[in-house]
């Protein structure tokens, strides 16, 4: 990523009712009105500068008065390096912390206002730094694996409360869902799927397939049972009709006794059939039966007529009428049963799936197999997401440190770590004042 050396220099707006600004000197303090703890940062930033200030206006004090009474009190020659040294450590101290966050009393210093100057250069390292560091595979990996996520996962699922708030939490997934989508599109949907799927495809050959597994494996045969079973008590319980479709056929001069006689034999033979075939399982009519359907079987898959005779079949069952029907009942019954499942709390699918996660987070816990490849599959699938977008994911921190005003960014940086900084300033003043005081009493007990 290209990044300006240069500082980036912006107008300074006004700031807006109710926002502060830093007096010189002051606490850091960004343009706009601060959270509570930020205001908490501010104030001890604050206490902090008046410290380190403090302790530079005593050692200043107390050299001056060392400096003029030194002679009439020599002891006090020690007390006067000591402050000499405290007042260099101190000021010091003072133009390196500073020389962070802003010119040294307006003063442009060469190598100084490093992270206003330097903004866009800090971001860029802070950025590879997390990158490098924290948005590592392995350290991704390390971590997941000490956490135990399948085993925290299903101690949580498997309390009380945890299905509930799955249920509840998938119940308002499922309803957010069922509002963001537009029936129309769902119905054009799922008839783009009817046609593509299911009327796309000719129907013969498949059919006709399945057909020759059943008529094969003899399944038809229990259907010829029961049509042969209803077509004999049919025939046992119609003797009247079969007599008088008989007399309603014949001859006007036929003498009505005769009719009579040849319904009853008619009767009597088509019952006799009808039961011959009911009780031979190998009757001519059903080895008859079962060639028929088998040729069938075969046309329908080889045959051009009865191929196009069954797309004929399927074009006036499924028009575009229908069709169009299909979607809409389909979509309308599946979302309504969705919707008033997951808004019963005792419905059935609410129910068996509390049961079901229950069911799982036991398993988590108790079935260390199981949990091995959840927690394998979940720092994966995080080392897959960091080797990919590691770029992207530092990238934030860059991009963002990138639109900052280098001003408020310098301010930023100050009221989160300037006071741990003003710790510097002090013990530069502490150190400064020993070692002048070791530097003077060195030389006077060398030189005298």
């Amino acid at each position: 990523m290209q990044v300006n050396s240069e500082p980036t220099t912006r107008p300074d707006p006004a700031p807006p009712a109710g926002a502060t600004r830093p007096a010189q000197g002051g606490a850091a303090v960004v343009g706009h009105q601060l959270s509570a703890g930020d205001a908490e940062k501010a104030a001890a930033l604050r206490k902090m500068k008046l410290v380190a200030l403090g302790l530079l206006i005593a050692m200043a004090i107390i050299f001056v008065f060392a400096f003029a009474l030194q002679k009439e009190y020599p002891w006090l020659q020690y007390v006067r390096a000591a402050a000499e040294g405290g007042m260099v450590g101190a000021l010091a101290d003072w133009f390196a912390v500073t020389a962070l966050f802003k010119y040294p009393m307006g003063i442009k210093i060469p190598h100084t206002a490093i992270i206003p100057r330097r903004k866009d250069q800090i971001g860029a390292s802070l950025g590879e730094f997390v990158e490098t560091n924290f948005l590592s595979e392995q350290v991704v990996q390390d971590k997941l694996a000490s956490v135990n996520i399948a085993r925290r996962a299903g101690e949580w699922l498997a309390a009380p409360g945890g299905a509930e708030r799955v249920a509840k939490e998938g119940a308002a997934v499922i309803r957010g869902a069922f509002k963001v989508l537009n029936d129309d599109d769902v119905q054009a949907v799922i008839e783009s799927m009817v046609r593509k799927h299911l009327l796309a495809p000719p129907w013969g050959p498949p059919v006709g397939r399945l057909a020759e597994r059943i008529f094969h494996d003899g399944h038809h045969h229990q259907l010829v049972d029961l049509l042969v079973d209803r077509a004999a008590d049919w025939v046992n319980d119609n003797h009247e009709t079969v007599s008088r479709l008989v007399t309603d056929r014949s001859p006007t001069w036929v003498p009505q006794f005769v009719d009579g006689l040849v319904g009853d034999k008619v009767y009597v033979e088509i019952l006799k059939f009808t039961r011959a075939v009911q009780s031979d399982p190998n009757h001519q009519v059903r080895q008859s039966i079962d060639k028929y359907l088998n040729d069938l079987a075969q046309d329908l898959q080889h045959d051009p007529k009865m191929i196009a005779r069954a797309e004929d079949i399927k074009a006036q069952v499924l028009g575009d009428p229908e069709v169009r029907e299909l979607a809409s009942r389909t979509w309308g019954t599946v979302k309504s049963a969705l919707l008033s499942a997951v808004d019963d709390p005792d419905s059935e699918l609410t129910v068996k799936f509390k049961a079901a996660v229950r069911d799982f987070g036991n398993r988590l816990v108790n079935d260390d197999e199981l949990a091995g490849k959840v927690n394998a599959w979940i720092g994966d699938a995080a080392g897959y997401l960091v080797r990919t977008y590691r770029k992207d994911i530092a990238g934030v921190i860059t991009d963002t440190v990138a639109r900052w005003d280098a001003e408020e960014t310098s301010q930023k940086i100050e009221l989160q770590v300037g006071k741990d900084l003003q710790f510097i300033r002090i013990n530069g003043t502490v150190v400064g004042s020993l070692a002048g005081l070791v530097i003077f009493s060195a030389a006077h007990l060398v030189f005298g």
